[in-house]
């Protein structure tokens, strides 16, 4: 059951990172504001979840949500990082796999987006493709760092995301080379 009655009260995952603006260089929580506003104009609202965030603050949402970002530590699955891999975000990685495990136990919905989706598989034992281009496949996720590529999406017909999206293909954004 969800914990409010009215607009639903969402956890989103943010992270640490080196940040500039004016005379400032700091560390900073950091989450793109594309999120906000998508769920601010769907109505919810939402509480920023930290890198240690204990899964004792799910008790108070209605769902989370493990948004994109570096790469996942490959040790976490049992790999060697790739030449290509991000620097680790060891707390992150640690404490979005807490807070997706907390919200299972809870019966809580999850959406993973990018790097959350993958923080899922590996929570579950999977693994990932440390670098997309090594399998020489035509969809290009990442051409230039930092911007996005189109490419289309599949569903399963019949699948939930499938009903949800009311097909069974659709346009999607990314912009990495892990999955």
């Amino acid at each position: 059951m969800p914990v409010s009655m009215s607009a639903p009260v969402v956890g989103v995952s943010v992270y640490f990172e080196q940040a500039k603006w004016g005379a400032w260089d700091i560390k900073a929580a950091e989450l793109p504001h594309w999120y906000l506003d998508l769920f601010q104009d769907a109505g919810g609202r939402i509480v920023l979840l930290p890198p240690a965030t204990n899964a004792d603050a799910l008790d108070r949402l209605d769902g989370l949500v493990l948004v994109g970002g570096a790469d996942v530590d490959a040790r976490r699955y049992g790999a060697a990082p790739h030449v290509t891999a991000d620097a680790p975000r060891e707390s992150r990685d640690e404490s979005e796999t807490v807070l997706y495990r907390g919200a299972r136990e809870r019966g809580m919905p999850v959406l993973g987006i990018c790097r959350g989706l993958q923080i899922m598989a590996v929570a579950h034992g999977g693994t990932l493709i440390q670098n997309l281009p090594d399998l020489g496949l035509a969809t290009v996720h990442r051409e230039v760092p930092g911007q996005f590529v189109e490419h289309e999406a599949t569903f399963a017909p019949g699948s939930l995301i499938a009903q949800v999206m009311g097909t069974t293909a659709t346009t999607v954004n990314s912009s990495h080379h892990q999955g």
